[in-house]
């Protein structure tokens, strides 16, 4: 059996001695590192984080000053750090934060860190909401990374980021390209998206032969009042059963072991890879 033991950490906003990007990203940084330590003492062998994870969810406001969050991938201050424990543990780690390309251009973007400290590659979030407490394009540009898959020390991940989890096509891109589990770093509030949270997923993984591992943040965000991160992050096996889940309220760190056989046990009994037909899918990137 080839098993593959992964971590999720879901975690509050931290209050910092100021409000400026880089204490806050200290902040949480610092609250990050005692269960990054854990997971690589449990024998984690990829750890992923939420959604711009050093960061509050900005994007209610509309409000430059956030810009100052960005960092460099690769070469900043965050992903350096990562790399240093990647190393420590031998540790694949998933790292999404905002990223800065060059002056005026920022990404959602995830790093991929491999246990040997070395960096590996990134995804730039590709689907962007524009409405009223998501005004992300206010902030970030939108992906366009030809659906990244990255052979790491422990096997073939992909990376899908919070709202591109409503678009199917990335599931199925990624699937494709040989990712067997999909790592998807989310910020969503209560609502309508909670319902749709273990719905989406699941189906997506059942749809494509693959695990997914969902995270999300837990609390409320002041000054904004977009509602409450709910947690409830989570491992999704390739039969679309949910295999292990975190709280909706507390910061967590989520270990569970998979068994990556299932990956080749569920698409040899669905063979929907074999019985898709690309030859007559030409309307669907045609019609508007």
């Amino acid at each position: 059996m080839s098993k593959l033991k992964s971590g999720l950490i879901q975690m509050s906003l931290k209050a910092s001695t100021g409000d400026t990007p880089e204490q806050i990203r200290d902040a949480m940084l610092a609250a990050h590192l005692p269960l990054i330590d854990k997971a690589g003492a449990e024998g984690v062998q990829i750890l992923c984080f939420q959604e711009v994870f050093t960061q509050p969810y900005f994007c209610p406001s509309q409000d430059a000053k956030w810009y100052a969050a960005a960092e460099a991938i690769p070469g900043g201050y965050t992903v350096s750090l990562m790399q240093e424990y990647a190393k420590k543990h031998n540790m694949v780690i998933i790292v999404p934060i905002y990223e800065e390309e060059m002056t005026g251009v920022y990404y959602n973007t995830a790093a991929v860190i491999d246990a040997d400290g070395s960096y590996l590659g990134k995804y730039r979030k590709t689907h962007l909401p524009q409405v009223a407490g998501f005004w992300e394009k206010f902030f970030f540009k939108p992906g366009a990374s030809d659906w990244p898959v990255f052979h790491t020390a422990y096997g073939t991940i992909g990376v899908y980021i919070c709202y591109d989890r409503h678009f199917p096509e990335g599931w199925r891109a990624l699937a494709l390209r040989g990712a067997e589990i999909i790592y998807n770093p989310s910020a969503t509030v209560a609502g309508l998206s909670q319902y749709l949270w273990e719905l989406e997923q699941p189906a997506s993984a059942a749809a494509n032969g693959v695990f997914i591992a969902a995270i999300n943040r837990v609390g409320t965000e002041a000054p904004w009042n977009i509602g409450e991160f709910y947690g409830s992050s989570y491992f999704v096996n390739p039969r679309g059963q949910i295999e292990a889940q975190a709280s909706g309220d507390q910061d967590e760190l989520l270990i569970h072991e998979m068994d990556m056989d299932m990956v080749r046990q569920v698409r040899d009994t669905w063979q929907f890879f074999r019985d898709r037909r690309p030859e007559t899918y030409d309307p669907l990137v045609e019609l508007n």
